[in-house]
């Protein structure tokens, strides 16, 4: 398959996720505001979603590089790897980034910061140690493209989204349960009943369902990520033997955290995962042997 046809496939099916984001947004704000006969606690729960994502969304980078134990570096600090940062971000047309090393041994990366002139690259000792330099390559220009196609942007939209569905669901159930909503003509009679049925149905769905899109998103990121950085390299094999060593590797991270988990490069909570279609469902990452089979498509 050719890399930007495999790019705009995964942009497509983004933007698709998005959408149904979206429907569920509307869908749940509108019921709520038939049951609830008020408007006004739509504009409220927005208000709050958005100003919490704007805090966490400006800030995302010193509360993940404090939570990681990162570390800065400078360029005689490691000369190899800050060389390789800066090359790519040129052939990318990025400013360069910030680089950290985190004091672990476990193989990891992960890429963060609010825009690409706030932008962050950390790597684990541990990848230091164990890859090559065409392989280190492609590891460092996966997590360029995550800021090169504004990765931050697209997984805070996708939190939003997620903490907005989840609070109305929590603000409908809170109020069936005190009583508190069973005023007006529209939620008489039988009709009525049957709204705050479906009402019930759809707030205990509705967040599991966004939680399952923000997942599929981040694991398309991924996907995007993957190709965009074997673009950039032209050598898309480095980074296909860079994930196979990565995911061979049993040793444990100290800090993996799962509010974390989908920045980095591997899913750093080692342990075997299952493979049935469900379990995938739930993942932060695609699994690692149909990333390292796309990867080698590209290059044949």
């Amino acid at each position: 398959m050719n890399l930007y046809t495999h790019k705009d496939a995964n942009i497509r099916k983004t933007w698709f996720f998005f959408t149904i984001f979206f429907g569920i947004v509307i869908g749940l704000g509108w019921l709520l505001s038939r049951l609830y006969g008020n408007s006004a606690i739509l504009f409220i729960a927005v208000f709050f979603s958005v100003a919490m994502s704007f805090v966490s969304y400006w800030w995302s980078d010193k509360i993940v590089l404090k939570m990681s134990g990162a570390k800065p570096i400078e360029k005689k600090n490691a000369p190899e790897l800050y060389n390789i940062v800066e090359n790519l971000a040129i052939t990318a047309g990025l400013p360069m980034p910030k680089v950290y090393v985190i004091n672990e041994q476990a193989p990891n990366a992960f890429a963060t910061g609010r825009n690409p002139a706030h932008a962050v690259v950390a790597v684990t000792a541990g990848l230091l140690n164990r890859l090559d330099r065409s392989e280190l390559e492609g590891v460092l220009a996966h997590e360029l493209s995550h800021i090169g196609n504004r990765d931050m942007l697209v997984s805070t939209v996708a939190v939003v989204l997620v903490g907005f569905i989840a609070l109305l669901a929590d603000w409908f159930l809170r109020s069936m349960f005190w009583g508190n909503m069973m005023n007006g003509k529209d939620r008489e009679g039988r009709g009525g009943a049957i709204m705050i049925l479906i009402g019930i149905l759809l707030s205990i769905l509705a967040p599991l369902a966004a939680t399952l899109i923000q997942l599929a998103i981040s694991r398309k990121r991924e996907y995007l990520a993957d190709a965009s950085g074997a673009l950039l390299t032209r050598y898309p094999e480095g980074l296909a033997r860079a994930l196979e060593k990565i995911s061979r590797d049993a040793t444990p991270m100290r800090i993996a955290n799962n509010a974390t988990n989908h920045l980095w490069l591997s899913d750093p909570i080692k342990g075997k995962k299952g493979r049935h279609w469900f379990a995938k469902l739930f993942m932060t990452h695609p699994p690692m042997e149909d990333r390292v089979r796309v990867l080698r498509g590209m290059s044949s």
